[in-house]
């Protein structure tokens, strides 16, 4: 996927807000106004004792940014929470032109950006929590994070119509996986999977799902949210209800144990270490 611009923090700010739903932006901007505007609200101090000026220098900071902030921060908000409506908006219009396109080819004339949208739209159909992260940072090009049942699974998106995704993408997201202390994993595509990205794939806990594959698992979804059953004759979404089984240890093949991180550069993080260890 491709990697977002530099933006300033204000924009760091909405796209935060906008990860929200958009009620929830709207929540945090009174609870902010309410904040800072009795901070803002405070009374001027006029004389202040030789020993007192530095903690009334710093009272006079904190007014300052809270008779900006009153206004500013909650105005943030409310425009991430139009951003959140916004992409709520479009990310239901995609589903429903998808899920009433009778061919797959729906999702070839897609921006990368649609498509991720499209993904984790359809993980939400399935009742998964999804952070859209934008398979930026030293994630491992991981695009959405889903949640589900206290697991958590990690999701690569592939807009690729010209040519297939090889078993080098598949192998990065399972290192990540288990860097991370994920349950599962997915890999998306619009296009198709080589025989060597299946074959890895297989016995694994990682899912690949092509174009054909997401095209009909949309319908279906769609349509079980319809109408409240799924339709007759439909199978099994490929999304997992229960927790896959532990990895195997790529070099002893030996099932791998969730442990936790405690020294490192992330120390309190969840990550998949061989059940052998040390030995």
């Amino acid at each position: 996927m491709a990697r977002r611009r530099k933006s300033s923090p204000l924009e760091d700010w909405v796209d935060l807000i906008a990860m929200l739903p958009w009620w929830g932006g709207c929540l945090l901007a009174l609870i902010l106004y309410g904040l800072l505007h009795r901070v803002a609200a405070q009374p001027v101090i006029t004389t202040v004792a030789l020993g007192q000026i530095g903690p009334a220098m710093v009272q006079t900071l904190w007014r300052t940014f809270a008779s900006i902030g009153q206004y500013l921060l909650p105005l943030l908000c409310l425009i991430g929470a139009a951003v959140s409506a916004y992409r709520r908006r479009q990310r239901q219009t995609l589903i429903t032109g998808v899920a009433g396109s009778k061919a797959a080819d729906a999702l070839d004339n897609m921006s990368w950006h649609e498509f991720e949208q499209l993904v984790g739209e359809a993980f939400r159909l399935q009742d998964y929590q999804v952070t859209e992260t934008g398979g930026g940072g030293t994630d491992g090009g991981v695009d959405l994070v889903l949640r589900k049942g206290g697991e958590k699974y990690l999701v690569q998106c592939k807009q690729w119509k010209s040519f297939s995704v090889g078993v080098t993408v598949v192998r990065e997201l399972y290192g990540v996986m288990a860097a991370k202390g994920a349950t599962g994993g997915f890999v998306v595509t619009s296009g198709r999977f080589t025989a060597e990205a299946t074959a890895f794939a297989s016995g694994r806990n990682v899912k690949l799902i092509d174009g054909p594959l997401l095209h009909g698992l949309i319908k279906q979804a769609t349509a079980s949210r319809n109408v409240g059953a799924k339709p007759a004759g439909m199978q099994d979404a490929p999304f997992p209800t229960q927790p896959f089984a532990p990895p195997s240890c790529p070099v002893c093949t030996k099932p791998m144990v969730r442990r936790t991180a405690r020294r490192g550069n992330q120390p309190g993080n969840m990550f998949w270490g061989c059940s052998s260890y040390p030995a």
